[in-house]
């Protein structure tokens, strides 16, 4: 495995709403963050995650972007993120910015135009289809509840497609004029504004089969199929439009990048990390894999220490000497990890 400028960087993350508030309007913002980097650097960080805060609704807090190139009023300016990109190069500390491309806001120009018109080149960049037989184009239920398709605005038999919040309509990366612009735009991120790398959220669902064919329904018994079954039969989908990602954005700027990555094994975990590999580094959810056994992402069972202990291991063991996993204790889609673990170990 080569030596990177990131091996052995410590890193942490950092959500801005609750992090630092210098206006009092109760939020925490950029002006905050850039106070506290003296602080960060005492205590040795020297890659620093920061949740998203680009311009957006927050549906989702952050993850439905409706402009991946404008930091959001509610935590400062563009001029403030420039301010704290100084302010961390000082220190050396590297800036990670958060990343979704998976789906954006429906506040985002591009649907408010597909929305509009949907034969426009923006209407492209969503996945719309017909419904069937006055219902929606499959059974696929969304990771947030519900079916994974909502009516396009002003359309009677025309669904856009969404495997979150219906507020996050998913990209069509089967679009190269849509990974076009995603590219550039990372550009201007990693290169323009000199960012250290991205943190990618929710990326393997951008595996998708495009004919949406039936499934067969779970056993939850609302006659659906868990989308993320979708993603699980075209992981290889994922990794070809992902190899392509890194060759065009992260390879070639030297750049740190970390995938929310599910389902690794030994057979593809050198797609993933190492030498070859489209990430720097993934995350390692082996635990909160062996947590949940229900379709609902709060449905937990209980995992004993040995439980624990060994899954830890053996995906540490999958990775080897191939590269690097980040493991995964809790996130901003869950409880802390006390009220997730403690409660369940016996």
């Amino acid at each position: 495995m080569q030596t990177k400028w990131w091996h052995g960087k410590v890193a942490y993350q950092i959500y801005p709403k609750s992090f630092k508030d210098t206006n009092g309007d109760g939020f925490g913002d950029l002006p905050g963050i850039i106070e506290k980097i003296p602080y960060l650097a005492d205590l040795g960080i020297e890659l620093l995650w920061i949740s998203p805060i680009y311009k957006s609704p927050f549906a989702d807090q952050g993850y439905d972007i409706a402009d991946y190139q404008d930091i959001d009023p509610i935590f400062g300016s563009l001029e403030d993120f420039k301010k704290l990109k100084a302010e961390a190069d000082k220190y050396g500390i590297g800036i990670i910015m958060d990343l979704v491309v998976n789906h954006c806001s429906d506040e985002h120009e591009w649907f408010k135009k597909a929305s509009a018109d949907p034969t426009c080149e923006e209407a492209s960049y969503f996945i719309f289809r017909e419904g069937k037989d006055g219902k929606e184009p499959n059974n696929l239920r969304a990771c947030f509840g519900g079916s994974v398709w909502d009516k396009v605005p002003g359309q009677d038999n025309l669904y856009y497609c969404h495997f979150f919040h219906k507020k996050q309509p998913d990209l069509d990366w089967f679009n190269p004029k849509l990974r076009e612009k995603i590219y550039e735009m990372m550009n201007w991120w990693l290169v323009d504004m000199g960012i250290a790398g991205f943190r990618v959220d929710a990326i393997m669902c951008i595996g998708k089969d495009p004919t949406y064919p039936m499934y067969t329904p779970d056993s939850v018994g609302d006659g659906m199929c868990s989308c993320g079954v979708m993603n699980s039969q075209n992981v290889d989908v994922a990794l070809n439009f992902l190899r392509e990602m890194n060759s065009r954005t992260f390879h070639p700027n030297d750049k740190f990048s970390v995938g929310e990555v599910f389902g690794i094994s030994k057979d593809n975990v050198k797609d993933f990390i190492g030498d070859d590999g489209v990430f720097s580094s993934i995350f390692d959810f082996s635990a909160r894999e062996a947590l949940t056994k229900h379709f609902c992402f709060y449905g937990f069972e209980k995992l004993s220490v040995a439980q624990y202990r060994k899954v830890i291991f053996e995906a540490q063991k999958t990775a080897g000497d191939i590269g690097f996993l980040a493991p995964v204790i809790e996130n901003h889609d869950e409880p802390r990890g006390v009220s997730t673990y403690l409660p369940l170990m016996w």
